[in-house]
This record gives structure tokens, C-alpha cells and sequence, in this order.
């Protein structure tokens, strides 16, 4: 039955750096009045984001099926974290496959609703969406977790692929502004080398060939200090972009999920409690990247070297088969995580520690990082400036961005092959953690962007930040559409 609230669909794919940040829009929108949303995805993940949510939440959860087997993937396959990078591609190939189910569920929250939802907000990967979104007479949205400056380097790089060996060290970036280039060393290897035939363009072209047919894109960053690239952004799509984050501090997100990882946090507190302030070096690849072993090695070394404390989120290096247990004794220096709890100087944590807890905690200084945007956000609304080991997708030109544009990151490698060695991680960890002139200059420019990201998603009424507008702006639109007033909606600028 009809209620007189709006209902908004969210389809993230299934990857934890990108059902995250859906879960906190989807809560964001959730607090918004007259709003209700239902979050749809595949059992298994349905199950995990249920123990993300708290108990009092509105937020309906919808099942689509899934059968990985079908698609050639082992059984159970709901999500990359379950996958080895290999079969990541075929993986996302999957997507259209959800077509028929995403249809039918739409159908039927229409039949029980009275009406078709206001919006559709689907994932970069799930733009298909907008067909469906057209037929039911809904809006629709594409939401991205990357940042506007990562994606449109990743945009405009594939959407413009040089064929392999024509790439120049360094060359001038297409549908960016005069004067802004890139080197080859900061673009991934799988789109270094690609070319227009292999399997990820061809994959890419049609999921950006889709993104035109929605009503914009909503980007989880700020606008102030993201403006570069998402004019670009816009200028490449020539659709409206709304920039809507850092979703996760709008709602207020720390520690997530259940016993085991309040448990875990205690641990970690006790130990972040006992040392002195803008001490610790917070070390993690995120939910999916991983170093190989010899630069597991040299991390390790370059650590006990400068004798910083560090918290190390470890899990097996990437030659090692996904369900594979972490062995410092093979992977590390002998004796080496003996030594760092006798010395009480480092703490290594398998798999998975609550972050944004870790980074606001008064001990922590840097934050060595894949440069996920997730991870990106969360450090620097806590003023932690960075050291960028990007390795895959859009890392590569956020690392680019944090060290040019912004200030705030220095970069000690590229990709999973590079030639990483202990001196190296040594004298980064040592620049930005210790009172040197371009450390300090980092910590103060990271403090200024927390400042930014304070202001954007202020919300006291008649000084609403610019984060907290835009999201309002995109919530408009999508009623004016709702009412035919179509040319009224804005450009998301």
C-alpha cells in the first residue's frame, strides 16, 4: 500500500569498497524526511549488510539472485573478496545478467507501493539500470565511491586508449585543462597496456556508453577540493554531477559490524591508548589489494628500521590463494613480529580492523594506503595525511591527486610489480612522520582539508554545507523530473 513517502533504490555492485559507501548513502537518505529506501543486493552479501546495520533502521533489504556457477565462478562467489584477481573481470562481466531479476523487483515494489519508486541509484558497473529506470518513470542515478578527479583520469584514459607501446612517459590528459598531464607510471598496468580490443576496454566502453543514458551521477567527495576533477568530469559526460561526500562522516560511521569486531577494536584502542600523540603509522591495502611477499619483506624491514609504532593490517601476499592464513614466519623477517610485541612497537591485525576508529584516534599520524577513495575520505576528514601504494582501478590517479593537487600524500610505489625496496619505504615513513619540513607542511595541509570536508557537510540550517546542498539539489531534481519539470533540475554544478 501506497504511504506518503518517497521511495529510493539502491543497487550497489558487490564489492565491499563499493557496498559501503552505498550503505552509508542509503542511511544518509534514510534521515532525510518523507524518504524511504530499499537496498537491494545478492543473499550472501544481504546477510553481512544486515549485521552493518543498526537495529532501529528503517533501510528494507531486497534479494536478487545470484548464482555464481552459472557464470563459471566458484560456488558461493557473491563478492570480489571471495574471488583471486583473475576472475575479477569475469566477475563484473556478470552484471547484465541481473537484468531480468532487477526488472521484476522493480515490478513489485510498484505493485506494493502504488507507484514507481523516485529514484534508481545504481552502481557505476549496474548503468543498465537507467533503461529500467525510464520504464517505470523513476529517475535515475549512477553513484560512484571513487572521487571526481580519480574518475575522470580513469574515464579519459580508457575512453582514449593509446595501443600498447605508444604510451609516452609523460603526455597531456584528455578532458582535462591545458597543462594537465600524467605519466605512465601513474596509470595501472592493465590500462597501460591495454588495447581498444582487449577484454577490460571493451567491457569499459560499454558501461561508459551507459552512463550517459542516466539523470547524472552522484560522487562521494567535496566539491572545494575535488573541483578539478569533477569539472572535468562534467565536461567529459555533459551530465549533471553532484558532489555528495564523504558519505560516511554525514551520518557519522565508525566501528562496523558485530562482536568480533568490537572485540578486536578493544584491543586495538588499549594498545592506540598508550602512545604518545601523531605517533603511529596505520598501515592497510583495503578489502581487496594486496602486496606481494617480497614487498611484504621490505615493509617489514623498512618498519623495524624506523623504529616508528605502527599498527599493520596484514593478510597473505598476493601470490597466495585467497582463503590462505597469514604466515609471519614466511612472509616476514624471522623474529619479526616477536620482536615489535616484545619492543610493544608494532601491532599486526589479520584481515580486518575497524578504520575510521583507528584514524581518529589522537595516536595516529600517517596512514600508509592503497589510496582507495574510501580510505582516502576517511583519513583526511581526520586530518591523517598519507603515503600512497596505489595498485589497482583508480588509485593510481587519486595517489596523483593527493600528492599534486592537494598536498596532503607522497608516493613510494606504482603497482604490484614494482621494484620496491626497504630504503625507500624508510625514507617516506621517516619524511612524514617526523618534524621535517615537508612532514609538517603535509600535517598542516591535511588539517586544512579536514576543515573543507567540516564545512561541506555542515548542516545547520541557512549554512548547509556544500555536500549537504548538493545531496538536496540531486533529492529536487529527481522530484521535478517526478513532475515533467525536466529542464528545471540543474546541471549538479
Amino acid at each position: 500500500m501506497a504511504s506518503g513517502k518517497e521511495n529510493i533504490v539502491l543497487f550497489p555492485f558487490m564489492a565491499q569498497g563499493h557496498i559501503l559507501p552505498f550503505l552509508s548513502l542509503a542511511q544518509l537518505i534514510e534521515q532525510k524526511e518523507n524518504h524511504t529506501v530499499n537496498l537491494i543486493s545478492t543473499p550472501l552479501n544481504i546477510k553481512k549488510i544486515k549485521q552493518s546495520l543498526p537495529p532501529t533502521s528503517s533501510i528494507s533489504l531486497l534479494e536478487i539472485p545470484f548464482n555464481s556457477s552459472e557464470h563459471g565462478l566458484p560456488p558461493n562467489s557473491e563478492n570480489t573478496d571471495a574471488l583471486p584477481p583473475p576472475l575479477f573481470l569475469q566477475f563484473l562481466m556478470t552484471s547484465h545478467s541481473f537484468k531480468h531479476a532487477f526488472r521484476e523487483l522493480i515490478s513489485t515494489l510498484v505493485q506494493d507501493q502504488g507507484r514507481p519508486p523516485l529514484c534508481i541509484i545504481a552502481d557505476i558497473f549496474f548503468p543498465w539500470t537507467a533503461e529500467i529506470a525510464r520504464e517505470f518513470g523513476s529517475f535515475n542515478a549512477i553513484f560512484s565511491g571513487a572521487g571526481g578527479y580519480g574518475l575522470a583520469c580513469y574515464h579519459s584514459l580508457w575512453s582514449n586508449l593509446p595501443k600498447m607501446g605508444e604510451i609516452p612517459d609523460e603526455f597531456s590528459l584528455p578532458g582535462f585543462p591545458e597543462g594537465a598531464v600524467i605519466r605512465a607510471d601513474q596509470i595501472p598496468e592493465n590500462l597501460r597496456f591495454a588495447t581498444v580490443t582487449d577484454s577490460w576496454a571493451v567491457f569499459q566502453q560499454k558501461v561508459f556508453n551507459e552512463w550517459l543514458d542516466s539523470d547524472g551521477l552522484l560522487i562521494n567527495t567535496v566539491e572545494d577540493f575535488d573541483h578539478l576533477g569533477l569539472k572535468s568530469l562534467r565536461e567529459q559526460l555533459n551530465l549533471p554531477v553532484w558532489p555528495i561526500g564523504p558519505v560516511h562522516s554525514l551520518i557519522g560511521h565508525k566501528a562496523r559490524g558485530g562482536k568480533e569486531s568490537s572485540t578486536k577494536w578493544e584491543i586495538i584502542e588499549e594498545w592506540l591508548d598508550n602512545k604518545p600523540s601523531g605517533s603511529v603509522l596505520y598501515i592497510s591495502f583495503g578489502s581487496q589489494s594486496k602486496i606481494s611477499a617480497s614487498q611484504m619483506m621490505h615493509l617489514a624491514l623498512a618498519l623495524e628500521s624506523t623504529g616508528k609504532n605502527f599498527i599493520w593490517i596484514v593478510r597473505p601476499p598476493v601470490e597466495c590463494d585467497i582463503s590462505s592464513e597469514f604466515k609471519a614466519d614466511e612472509w616476514l623477517p624471522e623474529g619479526f613480529e616477536e620482536r615489535m610485541v616484545r619492543q610493544n612497537k608494532g601491532l599486526l591485525v589479520s584481515e580486518w580492523a575497524p578504520q575510521l576508529n583507528i584514524l581518529s584516534h589522537r595516536a595516529t599520524s600517517t596512514f600508509l594506503s592503497h589510496c582507495g577513495w574510501n580510505s582516502v575520505m576517511e583519513s583526511l576528514s581526520n586530518a591523517v595525511p598519507l603515503i600512497a601504494w596505489p595498485l589497482i582501478a583508480d588509485q593510481h590517479f587519486n595517489a596523483k591527486m593527493l600528492e599534486e593537487e592537494v598536498g596532503v600524500c607522497v608516493q613510494v610505489a606504482t603497482d604490484t610489480n614494482c621494484g620496491i625496496r626497504q630504503q625507500d619505504l624508510q625514507e617516506k615513513i621517516e619524511l612524514v612522520m617526523e618534524e621535517t619540513e615537508k612532514g609538517m607542511d603535509m600535517r598542516r595541509k591535511a588539517r586544512k582539508v579536514k576543515k573543507t570536508i567540516e564545512n561541506a557537510i555542515r548542516s545547520d540550517t541557512g549554512l548547509e554545507g556544500s555536500s549537504v546542498k548538493a545531496l538536496d539539489a540531486f533529492l529536487l531534481a529527481a522530484g521535478l523530473k517526478k513532475e515533467g519539470n525536466i529542464k528545471e533540475y540543474g546541471n549538479g554544478f
